[in-house]
């Protein structure tokens, strides 16, 4: 995904604050100027939750006059068909928004769905992803449907470079499982990167170079040290492979 645009956001999808943010990946990106939105990661939660997500994307891009349709991704084999495959080729922007990681990277991986959307980062399309839509993309994602924090780990789609974790929510997750932000910080990987990410708030760049937009910090973890990123700033890291 080097030298094209991404935007990895904690929290809040389709809210008003990350307005400029689809502007941004939006101007970086070839395509129709479409932008296609993937509830998949509700998917278990019921129709329900799954519609309400898609809805929410549709009146966010409709309020700025963006062109947006949902993509009705809920299990593996949506991810096989042709047709959905088809609505890849002519987007500008995948928005993934969130849900349990895990499910998502299992419906997505190895499918002809993953494969063409991979294919197109590094052809023009922009990607966006929220909560567990950033969360799958590493090669080690959280199952956050769990109690058990020592049963939370699950494969995740290897799309970043090995040793990054990612940790959505930063700001309070340890009000998912209490003591979850020091189990996280303790499963980096050694000599590896742990990007956590407040709600609210999205790192914006090209895989290599940064920048910090909406409420809180980007706080990312190596060498046993901290270096945190208010929004405003700017970093460094080498996110994707």
């Amino acid at each position: 995904m080097s030298g094209r645009a991404a935007a990895l956001l904690g929290s809040g999808e389709f809210e008003d604050w990350h307005d400029e943010v689809d502007a941004w990946l939006l101007e970086r990106s070839d395509g129709d100027g479409s932008v296609l939105i993937f509830p998949t990661a509700s998917a278990r939660e019921g129709e329900a939750v799954f519609d309400g997500w898609g809805r929410k994307g549709l009146d966010h891009f409709a309020r700025v006059g963006i062109p947006a349709e949902v993509i009705p991704v809920r299990e593996r084999a949506d991810a096989m068909r042709d047709d959905v495959v088809a609505r890849v080729g002519g987007a500008s922007l995948v928005f993934f928004s969130g849900g349990n990681p895990s499910y998502l990277a299992r419906v997505l991986d190895g499918t002809p769905l993953w494969e063409a959307i991979r294919a197109r980062l590094t052809d023009g399309l922009a990607f966006a992803g929220c909560s567990a839509g950033v969360a799958c993309l590493t090669g080690t994602t959280y199952d956050s449907d769990t109690d058990d924090i020592d049963e939370v780990w699950r494969p995740g789609l290897g799309y970043t470079e090995p040793g990054v974790l990612f940790a959505p929510h930063w700001d309070i997750v340890d009000t998912w499982i209490e003591g979850a932000r020091s189990f996280i910080q303790r499963s980096t990987p050694l000599g590896g990167v742990l990007v956590a990410l407040d709600e609210d708030t999205a790192m914006v760049g090209d895989g290599m170079s940064w920048n910090v937009r909406g409420r809180q910090g980007i706080h990312v973890f190596r060498d046993g040290t901290w270096s945190d990123h208010p929004a405003g700033s700017s970093f460094e890291l080498a996110v994707f492979s």
